[in-house]
């Protein structure tokens, strides 16, 4: 009688992971930082004062098309009322940058509670301050509310062939320093963002996915292959 062959061995099955669990960090609300927005509310108040001090001063001491000499031809003062944009561009559709200036004013005010540089708050506030001295104009002045015309005065007849005032000035000047903190890579929250991190954080990404992918390939590799059911003699 032959004794029957010993059964073949199964190799121990793989045990079961225990679920990962996955932890979520809720992201605490973004508190609102009150120097930075006590610095963009004086720079526009500053703003708004200069320019509407500046031009009740000519509204009331100079007649309008009057030209005063300030620095000989160079620089004069020129009173004249402004029924387009900046520098005397685009006369006859002021109600649309009524529209305009009040959407850039609204958008500013949501905006300002996510700056935490002050530089990007100095910015913000020299445009604010000026789209409200020339928004002043146009919802006050002659001849209806929402088209009135703008009061503008500073002439350098030789340079610029247009008249502006002071608003015009912190407007464009809120649009260059605009331009140069995107050049320098400065953002919101006052960090700089450079090309070598910006390269620096895609090697990193890169190696995390190469790292993930590696670690999909050897578990694959490790798991046993399948128990086969052992044969009768």
């Amino acid at each position: 009688m032959s004794s029957s062959p010993p059964a073949a061995s199964l190799p121990p099955a793989p045990r079961a992971s225990a679920p990962t669990k996955v932890l979520t960090q809720s992201t605490p609300p973004t508190k609102v930082s009150v120097r930075i927005i006590a610095a963009l509310a004086f720079v526009a108040v500053t703003a708004y004062v200069l320019d509407q001090v500046s031009k009740h001063l000519v509204t009331t001491r100079l007649v309008e098309g009057e030209s005063v000499d300030v620095v000989g031809e160079f620089f004069q003062l020129h009173f004249v009322r402004n029924p387009g944009a900046a520098f005397s561009l685009a006369s006859g559709t002021t109600w649309v940058f009524s529209i305009a200036a009040s959407a850039v004013v609204v958008a500013i005010v949501v905006f300002a509670r996510r700056i935490r540089s002050r530089a990007w708050a100095v910015m913000l506030g020299m445009l604010l301050g000026g789209t409200l001295g020339n928004l002043t104009d146009r919802l006050t002045r002659e001849p209806s509310f929402g088209q009135g015309h703008v009061v503008d005065f500073l002439y350098f007849p030789s340079l610029l062939p247009a008249i502006f005032n002071v608003a015009d000035i912190f407007i464009v000047s809120s649009m260059g320093l605009l331009l140069l903190l995107t050049l320098l890579g400065v953002n919101l929250d006052g960090t700089r963002t450079t090309k070598a991190s910006a390269a620096r954080d895609a090697a990193t990404d890169q190696a995390a996915d190469e790292t993930t992918a590696a670690g999909s390939v050897t578990d694959a590799d490790a798991a046993p292959p399948a128990a086969r059911p052992s044969e009768r003699p």
